[in-house]
């Protein structure tokens, strides 16, 4: 556990230090939820008009574990729609999974505590709703583990409030 707080401080901290940046979609930083196959907190935090760091703090309830995962992301604007955002990315994880519960693909089980550092990419939908300030969106997050497991798919929906 002492490694998801130092990792949750590198964040803050990466996140805290970029502070002042404003997106072509007219706001900064958004917390909020996401839910899907890994469901849990998001922060987003743009560092230029049209990029942004996302820290996710996610649990997998099938699999009974907890992932920090974090995500460099560029953002354009998508079908001329203000505040409607397309953004690609690629990033990191660490996770940390008991072992009776988690199988890599072959559906082979665990015995001892997993964690695994992995890969992420990510591909997104999000709009921007300024009158109530939240963002709503839906992604596509492939991720592989290493060095167990093998490729997956996260695809979930999320509600950030942006300030």
């Amino acid at each position: 556990m002492r490694s998801i707080t130092k990792l949750t401080l590198a964040l803050a901290f990466v996140l805290f230090a970029a502070m002042g940046a404003q997106a072509q979609s007219g706001y900064s930083t958004g917390i909020g939820l996401r839910g899907g196959a890994a469901s849990g907190l998001t922060v987003k935090h743009f560092i230029k008009s049209d990029a942004a760091i996302e820290g996710i703090l996610s649990t997998s309830f099938k699999y009974r574990g907890t992932v920090l995962t974090v995500l460099y992301e560029k953002h354009a604007q998508a079908f001329n729609a203000s505040g409607l955002q397309w953004y690609y990315g690629i990033g990191g994880h660490i996770g940390f999974w008991e072992g009776r519960h988690y199988y890599d693909r072959h559906h082979k089980h665990y015995h001892d505590d997993v964690v695994g550092v992995g890969i992420d990419g990510v591909l997104g939908l999000e709009y921007y709703i300024r009158d109530i300030p939240f963002t709503i969106g839906a992604d596509i997050k492939p991720y592989i583990n290493i060095p167990s497991g093998g490729g997956f798919w996260d695809t979930a929906l999320h509600v950030r409030y942006v300030f």
